[in-house]
């Protein structure tokens, strides 16, 4: 059965597709033989003749629409997914409309005007779209098309799930209360409404449309007596898996012969993600190392006339696959310092450290230098920052999800040091924030990070 609010919002997004495409034809003629914008080669077609091919164009575009899901709505869908939707319904309803134009040679088969409407089309859908579904969620965090939900579990994913509910009113799901089997302390403001076989009853009873399986892996055996008991329900049933805490990075689902499968420890760049990066890390790092060149060249000068010895410090560190690079840093303590201690942590008062290197280190500027391990590829600019091979070892043997840092390239800077947390301070508090940042990366905040990096990120007080 179709709930009528979902009714609604169909009518609503047909009504407004057919509009826009309606306006985003009429514009595009503009453009096109109006404006001036696009050079003319041919007498200009009479507007009767766009006018004509108007029914054309709103059908074949909302059967386009149609046909790429635009109109089979969830309440979880994200931003991007709307928009990678709206375009390829947009380039669809393009090619129909082109194809029908040029087979009834209604005299206005111009292609430029057709590359227009798909341009002005796709922004026009995206945006109209997201002005939709913001006054959607408006109404639902008032309470207008809300379904209710039940959690099965009471542990930390069950927990998580019924606290993300509640705090993304937007989507319009609430929780009700928890299902669990086995009695325990409860550390939650809902209730545990019953056991697994009470789920028909309670469904029906608080007409429940959506049941959360959140529960640990150690209770997956479970999971086939709840679905069993879920059988005989109408209410959409979704599996929150408990392999966040193990993994460490995104989860995502593939194909292989028809078998799903779930990917846990995966390299989140790939495709085009794996080229922007590194055209943004060369980019910047070149621009950088150009602009600063004096400011470097001063400091290796300073470097060189207070203390013997190279004026660079090449150290092995672990980077992308746990793959060792030597780094390179503006050498802050004696030629000779680890001669006689080996790999240590660095501490304050550091009596290794030269007088200029105290001040470098304090300021970061003795990382200036790995500008050059961006450019040639060893590093990135925004990433876990690395550690030395023998620290690793130390740090995987207390923490099983260490290692997963390395599924990206390691930065100059990153989440975790512009949040605070760097030199002696959490290793796992870092770790957290190394590893939020490679599930929720972004382009944006790659450049986020590095904005915070220039206003916020030199001097710290941990910085030693």
């Amino acid at each position: 059965m179709i709930a009528r609010s979902n009714q609604i919002l169909v009518s609503w997004f047909v009504l407004s597709d057919a509009v826009l495409l309606f306006t985003s034809w009429l514009v595009s003629y503009w453009v096109r033989f109006d404006s001036g914008w696009i050079p003319l080669w041919n007498d200009v077609p009479e507007l009767e003749k766009c006018f004509f091919s108007l029914p054309w164009v709103v059908g074949l575009g909302l059967l386009a629409f149609q046909m790429t899901g635009q109109y089979t709505f969830d309440r979880m869908r994200r931003l991007r997914e709307e928009m990678v939707g709206a375009v390829k319904g947009t380039a669809l309803a393009t090619l129909f409309v082109a194809t029908a134009l040029f087979m009834i040679r209604g005299g206005y088969e111009s292609r430029a005007a057709l590359l227009v409407f798909f341009l002005v089309s796709s922004c026009a859908v995206v945006l109209g779209r997201r002005c939709g579904w913001s006054l959607v969620r408006t109404f639902r965090r008032a309470g207008w098309d809300v379904s209710f939900a039940l959690v099965v579990g009471t542990g930390r994913v069950a927990r998580r799930t019924a606290r993300s509910l509640r705090r993304t009113t937007w989507m319009g799901i609430r929780p009700v209360g928890f299902i669990e089997d086995q009695p325990g302390p409860q550390c939650s403001d809902l209730d545990v409404l019953g056991k697994t076989e009470d789920l028909p009853k309670l469904i029906e009873k608080y007409r429940i449309g959506h049941v959360f399986v959140a529960l640990p892996m150690n209770r997956h055996g479970e999971v086939r007596r709840v679905f069993d008991v879920l059988a005989s329900t109408f209410a959409d049933v979704r599996l929150v898996p408990d392999i966040p805490g193990m993994a460490g990075l995104t989860v995502r689902v593939s194909n292989l012969d028809g078998q799903q499968l779930v990917s846990v420890r995966e390299n989140p760049y790939y495709g085009l993600n794996v080229v922007f990066k590194r055209c943004m890390d060369i980019f910047l790092s070149l621009i950088g190392l150009i602009v600063i060149s004096p400011l470097l060249a001063c400091i290796a000068l300073l470097v060189k006339l207070t203390s013997p010895g190279p004026v660079l410090f090449r150290q092995e560190r672990c980077g992308l696959n746990g793959a060792s690079f030597m780094m390179l840093k503006f050498r802050s303590m004696r030629a000779d310092a680890e001669k006689s201690t080996g790999a240590i942590w660095a501490r304050k008062g550091d009596d290794r450290t030269t007088p200029l290197g105290r001040f470098l280190r304090a300021t970061s500027l003795d990382e200036l230098p790995q500008l050059w391990n961006v450019l040639v590829g060893d590093m990135s600019l925004v990433g876990p920052r690395p550690e030395r091979p023998v620290f690793t070892k130390q740090f995987s043997k207390s923490l099983p999800t260490y290692m997963a840092r390395h599924a990206v390239k390691a930065g100059l800077t990153g989440w975790a040091q512009v949040n605070g947390w760097r030199g002696n301070t959490s290793l796992r508090k870092r770790l957290q924030y190394d590893l939020y940042y490679i599930i929720h990366w972004t382009p944006w905040l790659d450049l986020k990070i590095l904005w915070l990096t220039v206003f916020h990120g030199f001097r710290h007080k941990n910085a030693y």
